[in-house]
C-alpha cells in the first residue's frame, strides 16, 4: 500500500485510529457520573484507580507519540532513571491531591488529539528509531511509528480492562454487559 501526506488519512491509518479511539472511550467510559474521590478510590487488591489508570495512559500515550518524534532521546535509558523519576512515574498511577477527573480527562482529550494528528501527518509509518535502554526491550531493538501506535493501542486495551474490573468493584457499574 502506497502512503500517503498532506493530511490524507490512509485506510491503515484510518484503522489504526478507529481502533485506538474504541479503547480510549472503554477506558473514558468507566468514569462517567464518578465524583473526583471516587475516580481516586482503590476498589481492588491493585494500587490502581480509575483516575490514575487514565493519567498513566496519558502519559504513556504522551511519551511514545514524543518517541516517534524524537527517538530514544524522549524516554530516559532504564539505568539513568533517578528516585524522583520513579517517584513520578508512581504519580502517574494515582489521583494525587488537586487532581480532578475533569482536569484527568481534559489532559488525555488533548494528548488524544496530538497523537491522532500525528498518525495522520506522519509522512511513513515504517519510520523507526532504537528502542531506549531497558530490561524489558531486547537490546538494540528498533520500533517503527507503527509498531509503537499497535503498542499505544495495546496499553489502553489493557488499561480499559482494568478500568472496567476496577469500576465494577467501585460500584458495580460496567462498560459492557
Amino acid at each position: 500500500m502506497n502512503e500517503t501526506s498532506n493530511n490524507t488519512v490512509t485506510d491503515e491509518r484510518s484503522d489504526l485510529l478507529e481502533t485506538l479511539a474504541k479503547h480510549r472511550h472503554f477506558l473514558r467510559f468507566t468514569t462517567r457520573d464518578l465524583t473526583d474521590e471516587q475516580a481516586g478510590q482503590r476498589s481492588t487488591a491493585s494500587e490502581l484507580c480509575l483516575g490514575g489508570l487514565i493519567k498513566h495512559v496519558t502519559s504513556t500515550e504522551r511519551r511514545w507519540a514524543e518517541f516517534i518524534q524524537q527517538g530514544p532521546s524522549a524516554m530516559p535509558a532504564f539505568k539513568d532513571m533517578t528516585e524522583a523519576d520513579f517517584a513520578k512515574r508512581a504519580d502517574d498511577f494515582r489521583m494525587l491531591p488537586g487532581d480532578t477527573l475533569e482536569g484527568v480527562l481534559a489532559a488525555y482529550e488533548e494528548v488524544a488529539a496530538v497523537t491522532d494528528k500525528l498518525v495522520a501527518d506522519l509522512p511513513d509509518l515504517n519510520a523507526s528509531h532504537p528502542l531506549p535502554e531497558a530490561p524489558w526491550f531486547e537490546p538494540g531493538a528498533r520500533w517503527s511509528a507503527r509498531r509503537v501506535l499497535l503498542h499505544i493501542i495495546a496499553e489502553t486495551a489493557q488499561h480499559a480492562g482494568h478500568a472496567d474490573i476496577i469500576r465494577e468493584s467501585l460500584d458495580g457499574a460496567k462498560s459492557m454487559g
